[in-house]
């Protein structure tokens, strides 16, 4: 009989090789709190990933934990596909009244499945069957999943190559200042557009990220999306804004793409929407286009009660008045004044971001890979993103105090200052 231990050797036997993040952090960790994590060694371990956005509001957060555990003590629904349930009908009730009214959105709410690569799938199904075609533009350095359909709007060379098979009816474009503002905005895809000559089988959607996180932090101009806005609607194309990673207020608002003052016809959420890290989607479109017959596009855990309470609590503590926004707003503020001054004293770096997502870039991609593993060995995790990982991306949680943002800054300082 194989005897298993408690250290890291279960996972090297039993678990398969695409595992990722525990090979950059090589420990065992045990439990976690507001922007803390900590091993079975008792190691503390400030954290500046937040389960890749998931976890907005920190770790294990008080206010959402007493929601759940409530909920779970007087026996509450955990999973009602979509059925009509009160847990269900308070997050509908709470997103309509603090997220969608305030903001003018008339949007309908779909619940597709789980996860964020879940509600890309129903966005991209929907805009083909409204439009009755199937190109969808996506963008250079985009990430939008890894099932099929997503990763066929997806840039990555890595990611796209492990489908194993053809992805298609996606058209790439670039993004913005892809070519370094050398070429005007759109003018490739405007043509392409106009030219019966093109080749180009017109599209049904257009998909893009207001920023790029697993691209490398690329942030689209406000200007740059509300010319895309009008592109979509000058050519009857769909606009759909990915929104999982940034959206419940990683760049300040809740929606990313608020300060463009644009109005998507469909959009993604994911990741942080229930707040608590537990799995949960949104596919939000306008009315008019909620063509899906009953049953056409479902899943078994599309109706996931125990995260439509933690994303209520969510909503009424965070999102019934504009503190949160204004505190992301000057904590990115903060973030960006320290690494304006990091990357004048360090040579090859330069930084980008918008509110508390920001992207040290490196000239060297080997260079933000050991500065990620000398971040980890001081006790701080983050971890890169890019093309080539050579952008070090920082995404504390919004609720990361002042004194722990400063902190997790000066091990990235040092970090840097010992990788030439």
């Amino acid at each position: 009989m194989t005897v298993i231990g408690t250290s890291m050797s279960v996972f090297d036997l039993l678990e398969s090789e695409v595992r990722s993040y525990c090979r950059s952090w090589p420990t065992v960790f045990d439990h976690a709190r507001g922007s803390r994590l900590w091993s079975e060694e008792r190691r503390r371990y400030l954290d500046f990933f937040a389960g890749a956005g998931s976890l907005n509001y920190g770790h294990s957060n008080p206010v959402l934990k007493r929601a759940l555990l409530s909920y779970l003590e007087r026996d509450g629904i955990v999973n009602g596909l979509d059925m009509a349930t009160t847990a269900k009908r308070d997050f509908l009730t709470a997103f309509q009244d603090l997220v969608l009214g305030p903001r003018g959105l008339p949007y309908k709410v779909m619940f597709p499945g789980p996860t964020g690569t879940d509600a890309v799938e129903a966005a991209l199904k929907l805009a083909r069957k409204v439009k009755g075609r199937e190109p969808v533009v996506s963008f250079t350095n985009a990430f939008h999943g890894m099932s099929l359909g997503s990763l066929a709007v997806t840039g990555n060379a890595f990611k796209r190559a492990g489908a194993g098979v053809p992805l298609v009816h996606g058209t790439p474009m670039p993004f913005d200042r892809y070519l370094d503002g050398r070429v005007p905005d759109f003018l490739w895809l405007e043509r392409l557009l106009e030219d019966s000559g093109s080749g180009l089988d017109h599209p049904a959607a257009v998909i893009v990220e207001t920023v790029q996180g697993e691209g490398g932090v690329n942030v689209a101009g406000p200007g740059w999306l509300r010319a895309l806005a009008d592109l979509c609607a000058r050519h009857d194309m769909l606009l759909i804004v990915d929104d999982v990673q940034m959206g419940c207020g990683r760049t300040g608002p809740f929606f990313s793409f608020e300060d463009a003052g644009i109005t998507p016809d469909i959009v993604t959420l994911s990741k942080s929407v229930s707040g608590y890290g537990l799995p949960m989607a949104l596919t939000l479109f306008s009315p008019e286009l909620d063509r899906w017959e009953p049953g056409e596009h479902n899943g078994t855990f599309r109706g996931n009660n125990a995260a439509f309470v933690t994303a209520t609590a969510a909503l009424h503590t965070y999102w019934a008045d504009d503190e949160l926004e204004r505190r992301t707003v000057r904590l990115g503020n903060r973030v960006e004044e320290r690494l304006s001054a990091m990357t004048r004293e360090h040579h090859g770096l330069s930084h980008r971001g918008r509110g508390l997502v920001r992207g040290i870039e490196f000239e060297d991609p080997a260079r933000a890979a050991a500065v990620c593993a000398r971040a980890f060995e001081r006790g701080l995790l983050v971890e890169t993103s890019g093309p080539t990982g050579q952008v070090v991306k920082l995404l504390p949680p919004l609720t990361v105090r002042d004194a722990e943002l400063d902190e997790g800054l000066d091990i990235i300082d040092r970090a840097v200052l010992a990788t030439p």
